[in-house]
């Protein structure tokens, strides 16, 4: 199995995210609750942001997408005219010995992974969570958690045709939480029974979809190079034959080298006209198009990116970590992307005394007002640096006994560790400068280069 070059492992990213609030176990104080997970006070910032950088970059950049925001719950005939309720599954087996069950089209050998004991024949497992709508429980108020939020997009075509007046090719996203009752979970956050997605169904002329698909591909995998994953850890895999699910023409995957191997990151799907036209089948409602070329109506095909929000933040957090040499300790720094970075900068009074505190707090209500701004007095202040480092915050703002006199505070780098001094009067549109990614070293008028450190 390839791994991940350098010194990232799922263990020091469990541990970073436990001791800094990234991500916890679900219910903790119970025993916790397999396979689900916590957003702390950072992760979920971090998570607001991968989010957000997509929908820029899928919605708000666009002029030929539009979002929605579809129920979790659904009528269920949606998932049997999907092919959810016959097709979503996958082969379960168990251990004679141990019990313990597992997905066989993950297994390398014919036997328990646990144990090595005799498992029983495969048979298929359907991952959707059932529930029930009312308070009767029986087989007239079946209700299922959504596996995939595709589904709310294609039954809601018409609806954002007519109301957006939309001509093909035209895109309908969605970001949410989706439920799969998977046999076998792990590897922290990347396969988990509650996750959210982030995904676009793009819909296009017949014949048409050849060259929309390549133009997804590009997108989506520049997406992720564009917000500070390393090329030569991502990858594009194009499925063979027997790997593409029933509704697919073709399907590629976008793939990045996690410290277990390459994985699937988001898939990029060329659906057909599969959807619309089983949906228009079970409903009895039309969900074609007219094409005012042709003078026909027509069932656009369908070209669907689909990312998992969770993966995408482990992507971010395995690529952004490294350790660095410091004296006699390992300096552990997290090299977020700004715009992905949980914490944009962190405000740092050298002490507690008061009229330094008032100052740093000015500067730190400043500047929350634009940016996630942290205001950090306690320890050492080198200590502060390397909480912050670990934290993937981009710039840490000093203010010293010398600020009470000159009015200037000193910018340091995170990854470079270089400082500088400025003038608080250009602070924020400084700020706002380097978070869009200029030099730190290209000085605001009246700055000056300070020490490293």
């Amino acid at each position: 199995m390839a791994e991940q070059p350098g010194k990232v492992t799922l263990e020091k990213l469990v541990s970073l995210s436990q001791r800094r609030g990234f991500i916890f176990q679900s219910s903790d104080i119970y025993g916790g609750m397999g396979s689900c997970w916590d957003y702390g006070p950072v992760g979920v910032e971090l998570k607001r942001n991968v989010k957000q950088a997509w929908w820029r970059a899928v919605v708000q950049e666009r002029d030929d997408v539009v979002g929605i925001d579809t129920s979790i719950l659904m009528h269920p005939q949606v998932w049997v005219a999907s092919g959810h309720v016959k097709e979503f599954a996958d082969p379960l087996v168990e251990c004679k010995s141990c019990h313990q069950r597992w997905r066989a089209d993950h297994l390398t050998e014919p036997k328990c992974p646990s144990c090595g004991g005799e498992l029983t024949e495969p048979r298929m497992f359907n991952l959707m969570f059932k529930t029930f709508m009312g308070p009767v429980e029986d087989a007239a108020n079946i209700a299922y958690l959504r596996p995939e939020t595709a589904q709310g997009m294609f039954v809601n075509f018409a609806n954002v045709l007519n109301t957006t007046r939309k001509r093909l090719p035209f895109g309908i996203a969605q970001q949410g939480k989706s439920f799969r009752n998977e046999i076998t979970t792990g590897n922290f956050i990347f396969r988990s029974r509650e996750f959210e997605q982030m995904e676009l169904e793009f819909f296009v002329k017949p014949g048409t979809d050849v060259e929309w698909f390549e133009h997804w591909r590009e997108q989506r995998f520049n997406w992720y190079v564009r917000h500070g994953i390393k090329k030569e850890n991502l990858r594009l895999r194009d499925h063979e034959k027997k790997e593409l699910a029933h509704y697919a023409i073709c399907c590629s995957d976008v793939e990045y080298l996690f410290p277990m191997g390459w994985s699937e990151l988001e898939g990029i799907a060329d659906r057909g006209s599969y959807d619309l036209t089983q949906h228009s089948k079970a409903s009895g409602k039309s969900l074609s198009y007219f094409d005012d070329e042709t003078k026909e109506q027509i069932v656009p095909y369908v070209i669907e990116p689909s990312a998992g929000v969770d993966r995408s933040v482990l992507a971010f957090m395995c690529d952004a970590y490294d350790e660095e040499p410091d004296k006699d300790e390992i300096r552990v720094v997290l090299h977020f992307h700004p715009d992905i970075a949980p914490i944009k900068i962190a405000v740092l009074p050298l002490s507690r005394k008061e009229n330094l505190v008032q100052f740093a707090r000015k500067v730190h209500a400043d500047l929350r007002s634009c940016w996630t701004v942290q205001y950090d007095d306690t320890q050492s202040i080198g200590r502060r640096y390397r909480r912050q480092d670990e934290l993937g915050t981009p710039f840490c703002i000093t203010v010293d006994f010398q600020s009470l006199e000159d009015n200037r505070v000193t910018i340091r780098d995170r990854d470079s560790m270089n400082q500088i001094r400025v003038p608080v009067a250009v602070l924020r549109d400084t700020m706002t400068k380097k978070l869009g990614g200029e030099n730190i070293l290209v000085l605001p008028e009246g700055g000056e280069v300070w020490k490293q450190g």
